[in-house]
């Protein structure tokens, strides 16, 4: 039998901190993965449901994007992508009783794990002007209630049409034509507050927003660069695709501030071996500061420029633009600079340019890591100049890997959830359908907050996730949420998003990837596209939770006809009773997905959709070859006594979904109010371990952010850096910081000081 939920919000005013592990999977992860998966599932359907992640015939996990290969295990999951399901998949049920027992106010007390751990939703519910708590409405009242603001505003763009990740691809497409039939582009999605910055960066200098490679490239490398990425905790997978590489010879470098556990030793739970001894994965770690990786990229293009036949100068003569302006800027490199900004010795360094200079095929990984910097966009570029100087891109085991989080984040990019579409895409759109697309450019998270803030936005509809969790400087976005006329969320679970309500407000419960979706075409299935633009069907296999969901695809639908009426001429009616009728207008509007619905009767295992670059070397850039570019290094600068911040996730945890509070990996148990800190900076600081200190963040407009109460941790990060969990210190990262070109948001360098707390 499954748990019941907690009564109360566990304390986490005392946690518990042991020495970080040097090894990630093996048994203990098997153990937890059957614990917490019982408690949500019970025995029966945690194996019922578990047998049928990431199958072919089964449903995609809802957790990360990491691809499956042809051949799968009959347990084709990890442990965090368990948990993902049994957090979906679960007994508990949130029913209007809940809603009754408990106000608005209420909610907005609770942590983010109470809420989540009380289940699904199980009917749709409204808080009306004035209201204390949320009641149960009718679908068609939900539907009347959104057509009656939207219809109201003065401008189409008044109205923000946010996406989560988890969307699939017939939802997304459906939401984004909805949303331009309407007359708005404002599409913000979560790829704004994660690998916007790789996507600026690889349209610039090789034409596509999308990783290079595939499994089998990881394979074959000669070297694998790990820069800015967590895997044993965000993409657990993809520690059996490293081990597999190191089989075949490859040598991997990690870069990163902090040790992490499943980058030193991994310990395979599919096989008897692997639980035993596991394998040892990163060949050279080079603990770099936060903030330094262009420094880093910069000089080992410099030194490969150097050493005479380094270069792949055929490649770089018949592929490529802008070398003469790159290497000016790569030869003036300087190693004391290049020094300071990473907190790496010259022997490290040059240790990693042997590995370069060995290896034949070369493919560099990055996460968030990477992403979230002033200098983001910039350094991305630089890595691949890195790349592009010895031909490592559109050669078997070689190419750029940046690593998605959410399993249909980039899917849902490629359908035209984009507030800044591209004309072509806008042209075909209008032609399939009859409409006239806004051409103006709509806003992004950051800028879609400050309209709500500024009341240039009134109305606000996410398509999933936790958008107020997820969010930066917290307040801030608080306040900017509650200024709306209408705040709508469609979701499977609580969070706090809910708590945190414009005007009016509605939760709309819906299917999962789990459930079993029958419409009036029958039984139907959804399609995503992992993080190498593999495209595949995801089949639910759950009753659903309660009678009273609808699909995403079928909300989208009825929106849209009571919205729009019978002015629209599209089919609405159609693609909420057969997802294949979506389907048929993709392959017609988005590139690569001709024949869609035949092509996965055709593959059971999924696609891949073209890749210029990868399959034939051609990159489709303004100047038609893959751009060099040389942008001033950049790295963050702080002052005596501060310390430079990133926000990280524990391992209990997925995006802004806390599963549990401990932080195995790193020792942290009964508690997420924890700040990592190197011992040395710590004395410096005067506090010791086990102290505990606020957080302030400090930004040119001279605001106090501060997160009060957090126990200090010695621990073996990059000296003058310091880690903590969020969505807790979301609320020091300035609204107004953000990456250049991209607007991502800085949560990967916060300036912060620690002051004495008195909490205990």
């Amino acid at each position: 039998m499954a748990s019941k939920p907690p009564a109360g919000d566990p304390v986490q005013d005392a946690p518990q901190v042991a020495p970080p592990q040097h090894a990630a999977a093996g048994l203990p992860a098997i153990g937890h993965t059957l614990r917490m998966s019982r408690a949500q599932m019970g025995v029966a359907r945690t194996a019922r449901t578990l047998l049928k992640v990431n199958q072919k015939d089964g449903f995609d996990c809802p957790g990360c994007a990491w691809p499956e290969g042809d051949e799968r295990h009959v347990a084709e999951f990890c442990e965090n992508g368990a948990k993902a399901v049994a957090e979906e998949a679960t007994l508990r049920r949130v029913t209007p009783d809940f809603f009754a027992a408990h106000p608005i106010a209420d909610l907005a007390t609770r942590s983010g794990y109470w809420l989540g751990q009380q289940g699904r939703i199980t009917h749709p519910v409204y808080a009306a002007e004035g209201a204390d708590r949320y009641e149960p409405v009718s679908w068609e009242r939900a539907f009347a209630i959104i057509a009656e603001e939207l219809t109201a505003l003065g401008s189409p763009d008044e109205a923000v049409f946010y996406t989560s990740g988890r969307t699939s691809n017939e939802a997304a497409f459906l939401l984004q034509l909805f949303a331009r039939e309407f007359g708005t582009n404002n599409l913000p999605d979560c790829s704004n507050m994660c690998h916007e910055s790789s996507g600026s960066a690889l349209t610039e200098t090789i034409g596509i927003g999308k990783g290079s490679v595939s499994l089998e490239d990881l394979h074959r490398a000669d070297l694998i660069i790990v820069a800015g990425q967590n895997p044993g905790t965000n993409h657990p997978r993809m520690l059996s695709a490293l081990e597999k590489a190191k089989a075949s010879g490859a040598r991997i470098i990690s870069v990163n501030p902090l040790p992490e556990a499943g980058l030193e030793r991994f310990k395979n739970p599919q096989t008897p071996k692997g639980m035993i001894k596991g394998a040892s994965l990163t060949d050279l770690f080079l603990q770099i500061r936060i903030g330094g990786d262009q420094a880093l990229f910069r000089l080992l293009n410099k030194l490969v420029l150097e050493t005479d036949g380094a270069v792949d100068r055929r490649f770089v003569e018949e592929h490529t633009h802008g070398f003469e302006e790159f290497a000016a800027a790569a030869t003036a490199a300087d190693w004391d600079e290049t020094l300071a900004a990473t907190g790496l010795t010259r022997d490290e360094i040059e240790r990693a340019l042997r590995m370069v200079l060995a290896s034949q095929r070369t493919i560099v990984c990055w996460a968030m890591g990477l992403t979230q910097h002033k200098h983001s966009v910039a350094t991305i570029r630089e890595v691949v100049n890195f790349l592009l100087l010895r031909g490592n891109i559109g050669r078997p085991g070689a190419g750029v890997c940046p690593v998605r989080g959410h399993s249909n984040v980039q899917g849902d990019r490629t359908m035209g959830i984009f507030e800044r579409p591209s004309a072509g895409f806008l042209d075909a759109l209008d032609k399939e359908f009859g409409i006239t697309s806004p051409r103006h450019h709509g806003l992004d998270v950051v800028r879609a907050i400050q309209a709500l803030r500024d009341g240039r936005a009134k109305v606000f509809f996410a398509m999933g996730g936790n958008f107020v969790g997820a969010t930066p400087d917290t307040e801030v976005t608080e306040a900017a949420m509650r200024r709306a006329r209408l705040t709508v969320h469609v979701s499977t679970k609580l969070n706090r998003s809910h708590a945190v309500t414009g005007t009016r407000a509605l939760i709309l419960p819906t299917l999962g990837r789990t459930d079993k979706d029958v419409q009036r075409g029958g039984k139907q299935f959804v399609t995503v596209e992992d993080s190498m633009s593999l495209v595949h069907a995801s089949r639910g296999n759950l009753p659903p939770a309660s009678p009273h969901l609808l699909s995403e695809p079928a909300i989208v639908a009825r929106m849209a006809r009571a919205v729009l009426g019978e002015a629209s001429a599209t089919p609405w009616e159609e693609f909420e009773a057969d997802y294949a009728t979506i389907r048929d207008r993709i392959a017609r509007v988005v590139p690569g997905f001709e024949d869609f619905n035949a092509r996965l009767a055709a593959n059971p295992g999924g696609f891949a959709l073209p890749h210029a670059p990868r399959d034939e070397r051609r990159f489709p850039t303004r100047t038609g070859r893959a751009n060099f570019t040389a942008a001033p290094v950049e790295y963050p600068r702080v002052p005596e006594g501060r310390l430079l911040l990133q926000t990280l996730r524990s391992h209990d945890q997925y995006n802004t979904t806390i599963y549990g509070l401990d932080d195995r990996y790193r020792g942290i148990r009964g508690g997420r109010r924890v700040v990592l800190v190197h011992p040395d900076d710590a004395r410096e600081l005067g506090l010791a371990d086990g102290a505990y200190t606020d957080l302030v963040s400090e930004w040119t407009d001279g605001t106090e952010r501060r997160a009060a109460g957090f126990r200090v941790v010695h621990y073996p990060t990059a000296r003058g850096c310091a880690a903590a969990y969020y969505p807790e210190t979301n609320v020091l990262v300035p609204l107004d910081s953000t990456a250049d070109v991209s607007n991502t948001p800085a949560s990967k360098s916060v300036v912060v000081r620690l002051e004495q707390s008195p909490s205990a």
